[in-house]
């Protein structure tokens, strides 16, 4: 059983930033890929970021330039640095992780961007 727990949401002023967490815990013995998800109320969850063999990374046009996926392989733990935040970046964040058995998601965590 695999377990993704997100953290580090929250409420920032237009034009601040946010890290957001992902910890993996259970049995995980190779990960295709990794993500970042966000669902805004109304809309259709989208994909942010994706992160494949530690490495190659994949944006959504909207955060290009302002987000960046990171992993630390030794914690199972992925990170989303969000640096100028804009009010159409508030959603609830999933992340994902794809394995061999499976996709499993985290439980989000909402970022909300007010003045």
């Amino acid at each position: 059983q695999v377990q993704l727990v997100e953290s580090g949401g929250g409420l920032v002023q237009p034009g601040g930033s946010l890290r957001l967490s992902c910890a993996a815990s259970g049995t995980i013995f190779r990960i295709y890929a990794m993500g970042w998800y966000r669902q805004a109320p109304g809309k259709q969850r989208e994909l942010v970021a994706t992160i494949t063999g530690g490495v190659s990374t994949n944006y959504a046009d909207s955060v290009k330039g302002r987000f960046t996926i990171s992993t630390d392989n030794a914690k199972n733990t992925l990170y989303l640095q969000m640096n100028s935040l804009k009010p159409e970046d508030t959603a609830v964040y999933y992340c994902k992780l794809d394995l061999p058995g499976g996709n499993y998601w985290g439980q989000g965590t909402q970022v909300t961007v007010s003045s």
